[in-house]
């Protein structure tokens, strides 16, 4: 019989939160949710957005910046693409003439891989420790998941060859197996959705089976509309082991039906016996 571990930090239920001992099946979320090596995209992504779209007339920079963050954030979870689709069209809005959305993603993945080359060299070389990347309590998560014997997944809407190399890195590969997807060239063969739908086929369980943990809108959302149970990672990616919850995202993330708001995973034991209700 397993004692009861009690709470440390934060942790928020939603009202209608009730345990789910049948769970057989989780699926992970990477970027912000697991990984830290591409913290701070937003401030790659928006500062790139705000330079290729047009201001309208009487507009001011706080505006023009808030519809631009809403929009790359609505989107967090889905495949960078989207994001850029979503920009050529704000940009043909203000009767301008936009680039292809492939050119705005390979811009925006030149920059970013600017800011995060130290850190990729740092976690090869062995200079930095492989878990300072890792969101504060990751592996004792996976591993209590693992000893649970629950099959897991990862699914990101970064590149699959990023995430893959990426999650080699973290050393997280040997948790998920062949279980790691994430965005391809032709971004209509790929969502979250997807791999929701087909890891219910595939292993002919209800959603009532699934657990997903994500820091965006997507996962959350298609959890929910699968039937299964979301925890709402609400990470302050910038100050990894604070404990604080980013508000934004608690916000947003209740608002589309998380039943579980959490910063990190510092009370992962506690939180795994509320969800499996021992």
């Amino acid at each position: 019989m397993r004692s009861v571990v009690a709470f440390q930090g934060s942790v928020e239920f939603a009202p209608g939160f009730v345990p789910r001992p049948h769970i057989s099946h989780v699926i992970f979320d990477f970027d912000g949710t697991l990984s830290l090596i591409r913290e701070g995209w937003p401030e790659v992504m928006l500062p790139m957005f705000l330079e290729y779209l047009p201001s309208m007339p009487g507009e001011s920079e706080e505006t023009r910046s808030a519809l631009l963050y809403d929009d790359i954030m609505r989107l967090n979870g889905k495949q960078t693409i989207y994001q850029m689709i979503q920009l050529a069209e704000r940009i043909k809005e203000r009767r301008a003439e936009p680039k292809e959305p492939l050119w705005y993603k390979k811009e925006y993945l030149r920059r970013l891989n600017e800011r995060i080359r130290s850190r990729l060299e740092s976690i090869e070389k062995g200079t930095v420790s492989r878990d300072h990347f890792l969101l504060h309590g990751s592996r004792a998560m996976l591993e209590e998941l693992q000893r649970r014997g629950v099959k897991l997944f990862l699914a990101s809407g970064t590149d699959e060859v990023f995430v893959k190399k990426e999650a080699e890195l973290l050393d997280v590969t040997r948790y998920f197996g062949q279980h790691i997807y994430g965005a391809q060239d032709d971004y209509k063969t790929f969502s979250k959705k997807m791999v929701i739908e087909r890891i219910l086929r595939d292993n002919q369980i209800n959603g009532e089976r699934l657990l997903a943990f994500g820091d965006g809108y997507v996962e959350i959302e298609n959890t929910k509309q699968a039937g299964g149970l979301a925890i709402a990672v609400a990470s302050d990616e910038a100050h990894n082991g604070s404990g604080r919850i980013d508000e934004w995202k608690r916000q947003r993330l209740l608002g589309v039906g998380a039943d579980v708001v959490i910063p990190d995973y510092r009370d992962s034991a506690a939180l795994l016996q509320k969800i499996f209700g021992a």
